[in-house]
Order: structure tokens, then C-alpha cells, then sequence
């Protein structure tokens, strides 16, 4: 009896989303605000993240209002729009690292391009010794994507391996040098 109950009210609420409602809106962000941010909040560990990619899909539901179709329950509807914004943040933050990262290289090798060809060139076969001593998988993933600038899904195609595991090696293989060398790896 509960469900069906909570089922009508949240077809009265899509109902008056679609018209443009602002009271059924209200409605809806005070019944469902709680639960999701707490949903989003178990993934993140971050409040203020929770807060704002919450907000985002309520946002965008009521920016949308007028071409819903929502077929599934409003509850499991909001949930995996909040599931698939905090996976979209996720995919962002990601980019921003390997933006990051990429720069770090950029610059490590403009670095040792400044120095004096003596130099340079020690500080190259430190690298590549130390390159050498990673393990036979991790190695040859590391000379995929940071000397042979191929991206993550090209290395994982190329040997037959998950972009994950391409990603663990590329950590890896940086923490290893950043230990095993005293080049500048930030």
C-alpha cells in the first residue's frame, strides 16, 4: 500500500515539474535533497562536493522540466542522475591529472633541456637506467605513454590490458622513479 502511495505522489510530483510547478519542485528538492546528497556523499567523502553535485542534477531537472520522461521511479531516477554526475566529476578530475601530469613532463624535460649537454645527457641515462629497472609490464606500459605519447585506451588495446591497470602502471612506474631517481618528479 506504501509503495503505491509513494508511487502516485511522485507521478503528481513529474506531473507538476512538467508544467512548470515551482511548488511541486519545492516538494521534490525537500523530499529527496537528504537522501541524495547522503548517497553522494557516501562516494565522495566530500560535503561540500555532495552539496554542489547534488544541486547540479535537481538543477538541471528543473531546467529539463518540460522534456522528461522519466520511466523508471522519480527516487531511482534522481539516484543515478547523481550516480552518473559524480561519475562525470570523477571522469573530469582525472582529465585535469593528466593534464597536470603531462605539464610535469613537459617541463622536466624543458628543464633538462637547459642545463649543459654534460648534464643533460647524465641525468638522461640516470633516467633511462632507472626506466630499466622497472618491472618487464610496468616498463613497457611507461615508454608507451610518456615516450611514445600514446594515450591510456591506445596502450590498453596495443597489450591486450584494462585502461586501469595501464593507469596502476603509469602510478607505479612514477612513484618508483620519483624514489629511485634525484630528478625533479613532482
Amino acid at each position: 500500500m506504501m509503495n503505491t502511495n509513494t508511487s502516485d505522489i511522485e507521478k503528481l510530483l513529474i506531473q507538476g515539474l512538467i508544467k512548470g510547478d515551482q511548488n511541486d519542485y519545492k516538494i521534490l528538492f525537500d523530499r529527496y535533497y537528504s537522501w541524495l546528497y547522503n548517497y553522494v556523499y557516501k562516494l565522495s567523502h566530500d560535503s561540500s562536493l555532495s552539496e554542489d553535485l547534488v544541486q547540479n542534477v535537481l538543477l538541471r531537472l528543473w531546467e529539463k522540466k518540460s522534456s522528461l520522461n522519466i520511466t523508471t521511479s522519480l527516487k531511482n531516477y534522481l539516484f543515478r542522475a547523481c550516480h552518473n554526475e559524480f561519475l562525470m566529476h570523477l571522469r573530469k578530475k582525472k582529465k585535469e591529472y593528466d593534464a597536470l601530469d603531462t605539464l610535469k613532463w613537459e617541463a622536466l624535460f624543458d628543464m633538462y633541456n637547459d642545463n649543459d649537454e654534460n648534464q643533460l645527457e647524465a641525468n638522461w641515462l640516470k633516467l633511462e637506467k632507472a626506466i630499466e629497472q622497472l618491472p618487464k609490464k610496468c616498463k613497457e606500459v611507461f615508454k608507451l605513454s610518456r615516450l611514445e605519447q600514446k594515450k591510456h585506451k591506445e596502450i590498453a588495446q596495443i597489450l591486450g590490458i584494462s585502461t586501469k591497470t595501464v593507469e596502476v602502471h603509469i602510478s607505479k612506474a612514477l612513484r618508483f622513479l620519483k624514489t629511485n631517481t634525484s630528478m625533479f618528479f613532482l
